[in-house]
């Protein structure tokens, strides 16, 4: 069988080890679905991605993005890892400080930010809008939310490449300490077709001087219960969502054109995702490590 060139990468990590896990085969030009799936099936990540040159003039490579189970349009850390990938690979370059990547939702710009070590890349999200709103938006809400005091905004079922349930909880402290019930936010999310619930606090960290660390004015907890996931250790579309939802509630706020999210370290990872509200668009996006730069035997067929 042929050797294909197999990354493994930390996506969104705001210190080693502590993004979203992301396997990348570089040059699936003429994988079969069949062998894309089973490849994806036995490596059991969130999701895995299938790079092949662009199939439209307007783009510069082209992804399909796996789960265990099934081929979805698109995904924010697989598209970060993605754009990565193709940079670190050479598989393509920025054009006017773009990437332009086909998938299944159509050709998504990607902004490049700086270089090497620093480089961060923020995903220009699908248009998102507010499906409902309120406690009483969905019968079996209350009970997802059970045992969590609710902050300012109302939750809200918001849709846009995906479809997310988003409730504010009060405290930074009372989110990071709340055991959900995923039981319960996994038969909201297959009532309302969505993937699950993503929970978020506002903060008021202040990175110490000389820390390193960055200060974030949201934490997220996402916990994908429609998919199979008990929690996210960070999640690209579900906080795209997030941000349009705080963008039109608050449109004065002081989140309303940006803002840093601290996700993960509830179940040991720290992941790092910068949100960047404009006009016309939200950016999502953050740093991307690869880990693992290697071969992979398998067949395409």
């Amino acid at each position: 069988m042929p050797a294909f060139r197999y990354l493994h990468l930390d996506v969104f990590a705001a210190s080693p080890g502590g993004g979203n896990h992301l396997g990348v085969v570089v040059d699936a030009k003429g994988w079969s679905d069949a062998a894309m799936q089973a490849f994806a099936r036995w490596s059991n990540l969130v999701e895995t991605v299938f790079l092949a040159p662009a199939s439209v003039a307007t783009a510069s490579y082209r992804v399909r993005i796996f789960t265990p189970m099934h081929e979805i349009a698109y995904a924010g850390h697989p598209s970060v890892g993605s754009a990565h990938a193709a940079l670190y690979c050479g598989l393509a370059q920025a054009r006017e400080g773009l990437l332009w990547q086909e998938c299944q939702a159509g050709v998504l710009p990607i902004r490049v930010l700086d270089d090497g070590a620093a480089r961060e890349l923020l995903l220009r999200t699908p248009a998102a809008r507010v499906l409902a709103t309120g406690l009483d938006a969905h019968a079996l809400l209350p009970a997802a939310l059970a045992g969590a005091r609710t902050g300012i905004l109302p939750p809200a079922l918001v849709e846009g490449g995906r479809r997310w349930w988003l409730a504010e909880i009060a405290d930074e402290a009372s989110l990071r300490a709340w055991q959900p019930d995923h039981g319960a936010i996994r038969a909201l999310a297959e009532a309302s077709s969505g993937m699950g619930l993503c929970a978020f606090a506002r903060s008021r960290e202040r990175s110490a001087a000389g820390s390193g660390r960055q200060a974030y004015q949201l934490v997220v907890r996402a916990f994908a219960a429609g998919v199979g996931i008990i929690e996210d250790p960070a999640s690209g579309a579900a906080n795209g969502l997030l941000a349009a939802y705080l963008a039109q509630a608050e449109p004065s706020g002081p989140l309303a054109h940006g803002y840093v999210v601290s996700q993960g370290r509830e179940m040991g990872h720290d992941a790092r995702l910068r949100v960047s509200v404009e006009a016309d668009a939200i950016w999502v996006g953050g740093p991307c490590r690869t880990v693992i730069d290697g071969s992979l035997d398998w067949s395409p067929e």
